[in-house]
């Protein structure tokens, strides 16, 4: 008798759970396996083909091979554009969502800017290097503007469009546009109260901003930098697009590694991936931790 009610005690959660879901759940099914043939397959693969060679032999050697010095002058030129790119649009960013939560702008202005952004955070790949090269490069529009009107040729000033700063400019297009709308409700998060408790202790706007907001705020300001941090480091379609493969960035690496005529070691392409795989899971990490520190205050 007490086993039965044992099996009854541990059983009870399980059937209210199963009631509670009802039919429900037969919704997800149909869409069950796009996970599995889009993350978690790829996923595997990939770590799989880091440990093996071209024949199917486990092995250490692609792991090894990471230490190669082209391998790693092209890691660090990947985190220092993602650097250069995360911190740029991150403070260009913040100060564009203060200007239209906290500035006092039209509502019709601050709903423009977040269409802008929700439409440009998500503009890259080709159609941006396209875009950019019609409008930057050699023979652009802005380019020949210049050129013909003030006689500035942006080329013979040290400007081209096809080097690393070039490429961080492009990368910015998209990336301030993702800080604008993850810290505007952030912005929006800050109560009245805290400002108003402020000044009847006699603290300046300065000051209020100084000791209560950004110190609020700041976890929030660098979990999304390292959002961008890692929504750059994975571009590819853009970087190659633009500098036609002229700058040794990771993603283009790994490229030239599974379906090069050249460099051709799809094994090592897959460790290259699997690297890549442990810096972006890093930063997730990092900006789920920081989100976390920032959501006891916003709530």
């Amino acid at each position: 008798m007490t086993q039965l009610v044992r099996v009854e005690e541990r059983t009870a959660p399980l059937r209210f759970a199963l009631r509670d879901w009802g039919w429900s759940w037969l919704g997800v099914v149909p869409f069950s396996p796009l996970p599995i043939a889009l993350l978690i397959w790829p996923c595997f693969s990939l770590v799989v083909g880091s440990f093996q060679d071209q024949q199917g032999h486990w092995t250490l050697v692609n792991i090894f091979d990471l230490s190669q010095p082209f391998i790693l002058q092209a890691y660090w030129l990947s985190i220092r554009i993602s650097l250069v790119t995360a911190v740029g649009g991150g403070i260009f960013g913040f100060l564009l969502a203060y200007a239209i939560t906290q500035g006092g702008l039209p509502g019709f202005v601050r709903s423009g800017f977040l269409s802008f952004g929700g439409v440009a955070s998500n503009f890259a790949g080709v159609p941006l290097a396209l875009a950019f090269i019609a409008t930057l490069g050699r023979t652009g529009l802005v380019t020949a503007g210049l050129k013909s009107i003030f006689g500035i040729n942006l080329y013979d000033h040290g400007f081209n469009l096809y080097t690393f700063w070039g490429l961080s400019l492009t990368y910015l297009y998209f990336q301030f546009p993702l800080m604008l709308l993850i810290m505007a409700p952030a912005l929006d998060g800050l109560k009245r109260e805290w400002r108003e408790a402020a000044e009847n202790l006699g603290a300046t706007p300065g000051e209020y901003w100084r000791y209560v907001a950004l110190p609020i705020l700041m976890p929030s300001i660098l979990g999304t930098m390292v959002l961008l941090f890692g929504n750059a480091f994975g571009a590819q379609a853009t970087a190659f697009a633009l500098t036609g493969g002229s700058l040794n960035l990771t993603t283009i690496l790994i490229g030239q590694q599974i379906t090069g005529d050249v460099l051709h070691n799809p094994n090592l392409g897959y460790a290259l991936a699997l690297g890549m795989v442990v810096i972006m899971a890093l930063s997730i990490g990092l900006y789920s931790l920081l989100q976390r520190m920032t959501g006891r205050w916003l709530r």
